[in-house]
């Protein structure tokens, strides 16, 4: 088995951020439910992913960043257990888990700066998935420190536009490799 492909810093979440991976039943109103005890019970949520989980239409996988200052993670994992349609709560340490986020930017570029914003991308990892005369758009899929180093990279540009997925996670299986 070959390594996971590193792409960037390995920076992970600060200490006051939890990752929740969430199997729920795929059925109407799970995610407003979701939601709304987070709300009622004053939990911030820093990122939210949902999607199909397994290839199977039966449960879908919620991946869920939580401000652990908010309230203590015992008290979340509790509310959340409660719900009727939670399958199973896995609480993912950072160090013991794959963290990878989804950046999507969009610059205005011109004959000045376009060499200038394709080092950037290259050195980032980045891909090139649109491009024109007058703007690039660029991809990167990586942990969320080389996304946020991508990021601080494109400020510096005019006219730039980022959209970003929040976190997905999912345990390490096997041993955790030390260093």
């Amino acid at each position: 088995m070959s390594p996971e492909p590193f792409l960037g810093a390995d920076n992970h979440a600060p200490v006051r951020h939890h990752i929740l991976s969430v199997l729920v039943e795929n059925k109407a109103g799970v995610l407003a439910r979701i939601a709304g005890l987070f709300a009622r019970r004053g939990f911030n949520i820093y990122s939210l992913a949902v999607a199909p989980s397994e290839g199977n239409a039966q449960f879908s996988r919620v991946t869920i960043v939580v401000d652990a200052e908010s309230a203590p993670l015992e008290q979340i994992v509790g509310q959340l257990d409660k719900l009727v349609n939670v399958v199973a709560i896995t609480d993912l340490a950072p160090r013991d888990a794959i963290e990878r986020e989804l950046l999507l930017a969009s610059l205005t570029v011109d004959n000045a700066n376009r060499r200038e914003v394709l080092d950037v991308v290259a050195n980032a990892g980045a891909s090139i998935v649109d491009v024109n005369a007058l703007s690039v758009t660029v991809m990167l899929a990586g942990t969320p420190g080389a996304c946020d180093d991508l990021e601080k990279s494109l400020e510096s540009f005019a006219e730039v536009t980022v959209q970003r997925t929040g976190r997905v996670a999912l345990p390490r299986l096997g041993p955790t490799a030390t260093a």
